[in-house]
Formats: C-alpha cells, sequence, structure tokens
C-alpha cells in the first residue's frame, strides 16, 4: 500500500483513475505478478500480489515513479506524489490472504463511499469474522 504526500489525493478524476489502473495493468504484465486483490482510494492505494521473482522492489519503484510522473505531467505539477516508500507486507499464516482481500475490496465500504442501497454493505454484514 502506498498514500498520498501529507495524505493528498493520487488522482483528481475519472481519468486519472483509468490512467492508473492502465499503469498497474502496465505493472503486472512487464513484472509477471499476480495480481489478486486492489482498490484504488482517491489518496492511496492497496494491492494484493505475488510476486513469484524476486522484483517487489524493482516492480514498486517502477510503478510509483511511472504514476507521478504521469499524474504530475497531467495535471502541470512538480514533485513527490507519494508520502515515502510503500508498505509490504508479506500475506502468510492461516487465512491471512482471504482477510486481506476482504480487507482490500471493504475499503470503499468503510470509507462511506459505498451505501447499503448499493449492496455490497448488505452482503458483507451477514459474512463472519469480516469487519
Amino acid at each position: 500500500m502506498a498514500r498520498g504526500n501529507r495524505r493528498e489525493d493520487i488522482v483528481l478524476d475519472d481519468e486519472d483513475r483509468r490512467r492508473f489502473v492502465k499503469t498497474l495493468a502496465e505493472l503486472v504484465d512487464r513484472s509477471g505478478w499476480r495480481l489478486y486483490a486492489w482498490v484504488l482510494m482517491d489518496n492511496h492505494y492497496h494491492l494484493l500480489v505475488r510476486t513469484p521473482e524476486a522484483n517487489l522492489v524493482d516492480g514498486m519503484r517502477w510503478f510509483q515513479n511511472t504514476w507521478t510522473r504521469r499524474f504530475n505531467a497531467r495535471h502541470r505539477l512538480w514533485g513527490h506524489l507519494f508520502g515515502g516508500r510503500y508498505k509490504a507486507i508479506p500475506a502468510a499464516g492461516d487465512g491471512y490472504f482471504s482477510r486481506l482481500v476482504h480487507y482490500i475490496h471493504l475499503n470503499p465500504v468503510r470509507a462511506g463511499l459505498v451505501k447499503k442501497k448499493d449492496g455490497i454493505a448488505e452482503k458483507v454484514s451477514r459474512r463472519k469474522g469480516v469487519r
């Protein structure tokens, strides 16, 4: 996961969101990673990936540098977009993988971006062990 510098937004509109997803797809293609879950919020993102090769550092460096350059070029900005290095946590242990998938996908619900009337909150509330 990585957060915007000073918790500021890393996407400003739907076009940024489309471009971010395109950049993420490029990352997966070039790195050989397996992407299991992801979420893009306005000021941060989460990825759940498997890296068959030992290339996490190189892939994340490429991704964050590339997205920063593309974002800054589009908005005529300069400087850091992310607040430091990404945070990587190994997904080991019984049930941890599935808990991470739920955590990532429920981020918009917890942030109040998805309402109960949209359906997901009701389905989630019936699952045991998901907070």
